[in-house]
């Protein structure tokens, strides 16, 4: 055995060591079931049809990660598919562990690093210990973040959009990173970038969503802009591939995981409203709406650009229309979502056509589908959202710069954080694979398998 392939062994040790070391910490782990009842409701509290609803929810939005690797699987080479789909695939063990040990009390735990800004304290992360092993996570509604649900169906259902972040980042790298390098690069991602981002936004006193008032209903910022410009530093960081020729092998794939997403997604939007509730309602037609509407534009747009109609085409305007409508979902009127997803086809098109993006090779075009598409349906957000002081249409341009603000800090810490992740994972375990690795496929390279 060469000193490299000893290298290996020895992280691999060291990753089931980790695992097995979390499972026996588990078996002793002294559960708490509600250390702190202040924060909490009586079990007679939990509404039926609202828990219902969200059990249903999150049934919906784990579907969206198998339909992910669906999604991207088609869209890569015949000898890097199954690579492609497990990448998004190990995210449902990866992260649902890590969420459970330590990912959930960062997000939704009680403030522990805080900003005084006017003589308020504004929210950066959680305490890592409130929830940790998910102690005081149980049946008991939590009273200020979901009164009418069992506390741990809420942190469940957040478990899935924890979960499906890191898989979107996946597309920007495909067909070049080492597996166990990328296992490595989403635990970092999730503890340092997607927490923070997430305690931000929908905790209570977070700043981006308390002080910025930054309204995102189900993700734009929280989930779509981290990772699409974590895919932007991805591609920048590793390079392009060496095989110049990137034909789509499984356009059926395609097809299939897309209709996933969009199965998958009414619990994701339609979900966040964590309430079997008329806002739910109107986030089911509203991601209907403009998902619909980007897809025809998309297809449309291409054509009067001289591009023939294609399958991949209706499919990619279709999840952007979807990630557009993310974070307004609840917030805006039916035929303004229509708007959200014609205007977001037309930028996003652009940009996957764009010659100075595609010389980042940006593998799967995840930047310009979800990182614009994110950028794009938070502006519009902070357009046209509904209620006293939510846009600049309801509240004024006071109200449009704070939303624009905090966009640009999420932009800046969600990019050159993920810079700095890919670093120091480059220095614990190289990233990319071999040039001989990358000739044979990462199917055969990584994993020993493929589709024949």
């Amino acid at each position: 055995m060469g000193i490299m392939e000893k290298k290996h062994e020895k992280r691999w040790y060291v990753a089931f060591g980790l695992t097995a070391l979390v499972a026996i910490t588990g078996l002793f782990w002294d559960h708490i079931k509600c250390a702190t009842p202040t924060d909490f409701l009586p079990e007679d509290a939990i509404n039926g049809a609202d828990t219902a609803w969200m059990l249903a929810s999150s049934s919906l939005v784990l579907l969206m990660t198998p339909g992910l690797s669906f999604f991207y699987g088609g869209m890569v080479g015949k000898k890097n598919i199954i690579s492609t789909m497990l990448q998004s695939f190990i995210c449902l063990g990866v992260i649902s562990i890590l969420w459970i040990v330590v990912g959930f009390s960062l997000a939704f735990g009680d403030s522990a690093i805080t900003v005084n800004l006017g003589g308020t304290e504004y929210g950066l992360i959680g305490n890592i210990n409130q929830y940790a092993f998910f102690d005081n996570v149980d049946l008991a509604p939590h009273a200020k973040i979901a009164s009418t649900i069992p506390f741990v169906l809420f942190a469940m259902f957040q478990m899935k959009f924890a979960i499906i972040t890191p898989a979107l980042i996946t597309g920007s790298f495909a067909e070049r990173v080492r597996f166990i390098s990328y296992l490595l690069f989403i635990c970092l991602f999730s503890i340092i970038i997607y927490t923070p981002l997430c305690h931000a936004v929908w905790y209570p006193d977070g700043i981006l969503g308390s002080y910025f008032g930054v309204k995102d209903f189900a993700g734009g910022t929280v989930v779509h802009m981290s990772a699409g410009f974590a895919a932007l530093a991805g591609a920048l960081f590793l390079g392009k591939r060496k095989d110049a020729n990137h034909q789509p092998t499984n356009i059926p794939f395609v097809l299939l995981g897309t209709g996933l997403l969009w199965f998958g997604w009414f619990g994701f939007n339609a979900g966040s409203s964590l309430a079997a509730n008329g806002v739910a309602a109107k986030a089911f037609a509203t991601t209907t709406a403009a998902s619909a509407a980007c897809m025809m534009t998309w297809i449309f747009f291409d054509r009067i650009n001289g591009r023939k109609v294609s399958a991949m085409g209706a499919c990619i305007g279709a999840v952007v229309g979807l990630v557009a409508i993310t974070p307004g979902a609840g917030y805006v009127t039916v035929p303004e979502s229509i708007f959200f997803g014609f205007i977001s086809a037309i930028v996003s098109n652009l940009m996957v056509y764009w010659k100075k993006l595609k010389s980042f090779d940006d593998s799967l075009d995840v930047f310009a589908c979800h990182g614009v598409g994110g950028i794009m349906g938070m502006i519009l957000t902070a357009i046209f959202a509904d209620g006293e002081n939510a846009s600049l249409l309801h509240g004024g341009w006071g109200v449009f710069g704070h939303h624009m603000t905090a966009l640009v800090l999420v932009a800046i810490f969600s990019f050159f954080g993920a810079i700095g992740l890919y670093k120091l994972t480059n220095i614990m375990i190289p990233l990319r694979v071999s040039e001989e690795a990358e000739e044979m496929g990462l199917d055969l390279s990584q994993h020993d398998e493929s589709i024949g």
